[in-house]
């Protein structure tokens, strides 16, 4: 059995033939989609969280937001750039979403992807020290204070004539989500970060792209990082059982218009370079007739190894399309594979 959601870029452009054609477009329909994949039955649905780009930027109002509407479905991201958070607020917003949605948030967070402009997060006013230019040692930094304090202890001095009456001892952020610890996801781009994310208790979070390093298949290389992953945690007594997840381009092939929008599409894995020194690989799509795809994600290493699927969604093709994509995944192809 796989838990199964949907991973959306959150794109909009004023083009004509968008269906986003503006940020309120696409927040809004981005709630529609989160409730149109829980009456699915799907699992999850997950949001990428871009600055400085016609995408979505703040994730936790529409977290908050989806998670008014819904009722059982996982939200979360995939991933938060640590980069350009304050890890203070973001647990005071992160526990009140996480409360409103009544515990279901997952969250995906990480050192972040390539980004719009050049050094981002210092125009949040986050400096980068000299021996850490591109910012990771300052997103791990993060972190580890993000995860320290979603712990919910106490560390504050409290005022002796506070406004309102203090509990005993010191004090912690609030509000306070009991649980959400549990439920934070590193997004992994090599087996060195996946086996870091073990150590530091979080769950994994792998996309479609990661560094490529044995020149091996990427579902190949990406089932390697999840076992290793696995590995690692197992040396550690974290108190819970961690959860993995891949993302993938699926897409079942069953009327003219999937036809028209996805047959003969890219079928191989690409290789390319994140920068000047980090050569990495993109993994294919698939799409297909049911019976086809179904043939050829038998061979996928990685989703077999993951425990959630991310299907990544076109989102600006509309609401109504893209829960057909989801419905189409659900009801051809899932059960088959034994993921339903």
């Amino acid at each position: 059995m796989k838990k199964i959601g949907f991973l959306s870029f959150g794109h909009w452009t004023p083009h004509p033939q968008s269906g986003t054609r503006s940020a309120s477009d696409v927040l809004h329909q981005s709630i529609d989609l989160a409730q149109a994949a829980e009456d699915l039955g799907a699992d999850g649905a997950y949001f990428r969280v871009h600055h400085f780009a016609r995408q979505l930027a703040s994730p936790f109002p529409l977290l908050a937001a989806a998670g008014a509407k819904t009722s059982r479905i996982e939200l979360g991201t995939g991933v938060i750039d640590m980069r350009y958070e304050n890890p203070m607020y973001m647990v005071e917003d992160a526990g009140a979403a996480d409360l409103i949605s009544d515990g279901r948030l997952q969250l995906g967070i990480s050192r972040g992807s390539p980004e719009q402009v050049i050094d981002g997060w210092k125009y949040f006013g986050y400096g980068a020290a000299e021996d850490d230019p591109q910012g990771e040692a300052a997103a791990r930094q993060k972190t580890e204070l993000f995860l320290q304090l979603l712990e919910g202890r106490g560390f504050a001095e409290p005022n002796p004539r506070p406004m309102f009456p203090n509990p005993p001892g010191m004090l912690r952020l609030e509000p306070h989500s009991e649980g959400l610890r549990e439920r934070i996801w590193w997004g992994a781009g090599s087996d060195a970060t996946a086996r870091w994310a073990a150590q530091q208790g979080m769950n994994l979070m792998s996309s479609t792209l990661k560094n490529d390093e044995t020149g091996e298949p990427f579902h190949v290389q990406q089932a390697k990082q999840l076992r290793a992953f696995a590995d690692e945690w197992a040396t550690h007594d974290h108190g819970f059982s961690p959860r993995t997840s891949v993302s993938r381009s699926i897409f079942a092939i069953t009327n003219d218009t999937d036809r028209r929008y996805f047959l003969g599409g890219d079928t191989e894995d690409q290789i390319g370079h994140i920068d000047e020194k980090t050569r990495a690989i993109f993994g294919r799509s698939y799409a297909d007739e049911p019976d086809a795809l179904i043939e050829q994600l038998r061979h996928d290493e990685a989703i077999a190894e993951a425990d959630t699927l991310l299907l990544t969604v076109p989102n600006q093709l509309g609401v109504d399309y893209n829960a057909h994509v989801i419905e189409s995944i659900l009801t051809h192809v899932a059960p088959a594979l034994g993921w339903r």
